[in-house]
């Protein structure tokens, strides 16, 4: 029984390779950026940059405040 269920997950885990990115026969790469020096390779393509994955701020609130009365809350309509 475990090795109906290992087999699967060891073949798939096989079927995965590590090889440099390139487009497929025929086909090229995008073109250069109009601000772009050069064209970016597919490694540049693929990552981030800091506006797309901002870090995280942990920044607590270190006192509270008492909220305003907002007059606009109001209860539902029956």
């Amino acid at each position: 029984m475990r090795v109906a269920l290992l087999l699967p997950l060891l073949l798939l885990a096989a079927c995965g390779q590590k090889v440099g990115l390139t487009p497929k026969q025929g086909r090229s790469l995008p073109v250069k950026p109009e601000a772009a020096t050069a064209t970016p390779t597919p490694d540049q393509l693929l990552s981030t940059d800091t506006q797309a994955r901002p870090k995280r701020s942990d920044e607590q609130l270190t006192r509270s405040k008492k909220r305003d009365e907002d007059k606009f809350d109001l209860p539902p309509q029956a």
